[in-house]
């Protein structure tokens, strides 16, 4: 049988890895951009291998009820992955929780009309779940069971999008309990490893300034995942019928000034600043439990690390 599925937001940074990995499995995928005229969205999926064969592209707008119907048509999953990354705008409700609340609901509109479609796979975030009132300390583990609130959204860092993340997953599975449809949510920490367009990630531009502009953050302490464990992270919960509920994601949390150290052993000539304390332990643990039942084994940080550095040089935006 025909294996169909939609990625949604397919020219991102995780999404163009799900999509890889999917046509890599002989997927067909219907892959949706904001805009098939702008060739930065089109360009890295196009050239994917088995992309000629199975990889069809659709215009999809967030905000615009029933833009998603075509593309998920005749499909039997849907990872939807379309969100805005953005941490901050004059206008955050409109250029960030809106796209990412509405957008969300009206994915899953488009898909509860499609009876093909046996499950949809949310690609959620860490911060739907790090932002609560609980305290964190080393001995503190996070897992699925943590819920992010308004209060700790509003007092995080990068306030707006934390919150619009959590708003997004928490409107996903009201709608989709209503609806009775099959959802299982993945929650990535900050994603590391190759990017296949010339557009800096989050995680990509904090080690670019770490590296570049080393005062730009304050020494805050991430989860750490591979990119490539997050996108097979996503297809397995899709593949595996007992997989269900939340699963978050971390090969480790670590300090920016532990990411400076390793990245100093991986390179030594860089010149990368050394203001910051050493041998800091980690504030929280983040459970590995459930994610372990997808059978993933996590790509080592320094790995990531590695091929982010080298990704940044070869799309130019570092020259050692």
């Amino acid at each position: 049988m025909e294996k169909r599925v939609c990625v949604t937001g397919a020219s991102g940074y995780i999404a163009s890895w799900v999509v890889k990995l999917l046509l890599e499995r002989g997927y067909t995928v219907h892959a949706t951009v904001r805009s098939l005229k702008d060739p930065t969205k089109t360009e890295h999926l196009v050239c994917m291998d088995g992309a000629r064969e199975r990889l069809k592209l659709f215009e999809a707008n967030l905000m615009q009820e029933g833009s998603f119907d075509a593309a998920v048509q005749g499909c039997h999953g849907v990872f939807h992955i379309a969100s805005p990354v953005i941490f901050d705008s004059p206008n955050p409700q409109e250029d960030i929780i809106d796209p990412a609340v509405k957008g969300t609901l009206n994915v899953l509109a488009s898909c509860a009309k499609v009876p093909t479609i046996k499950r949809v796979v949310l690609s959620s975030s860490s911060a739907a779940v790090l932002h609560n009132v609980r305290p964190l300390t080393p001995e503190t583990v996070v897992d699925e069971t943590w819920f992010s609130t308004k209060e700790g959204c509003e007092a995080s860092y990068g306030k707006w999008y934390v919150l619009a993340k959590t708003m997004a997953e928490e409107a996903a599975w009201k709608f989709v309990k209503e609806k009775g449809m099959d959802m299982v949510s993945i929650l990535p920490t900050a994603c590391i490893g190759k990017f296949f367009r010339p557009t800096l990630n989050f995680a990509a531009a904090v080690i670019l300034s770490l590296i570049n502009d080393p005062d730009k953050y304050p020494n805050m302490a991430l989860g750490w995942i591979h990119v490539k464990d997050v996108a097979e992270a996503h297809i397995r919960a899709f593949e595996i019928p007992s997989a269900n509920g939340r699963y978050i994601l971390s090969e480790t949390v670590a300090y920016f000034s532990q990411i400076a150290n390793i990245l100093r052993e991986l390179y030594p000539t860089l010149k990368i600043s050394t203001k910051w304390e050493d041998n800091l332990e980690a504030p929280y643990q983040i459970s590995g439990d459930k994610a372990r039942s997808l059978g993933i084994n996590y790509i080592p940080l320094r790995v990531g690390l590695k091929e982010t550095v080298e990704c940044l040089k070869e799309m130019k935006f570092l020259d050692i």
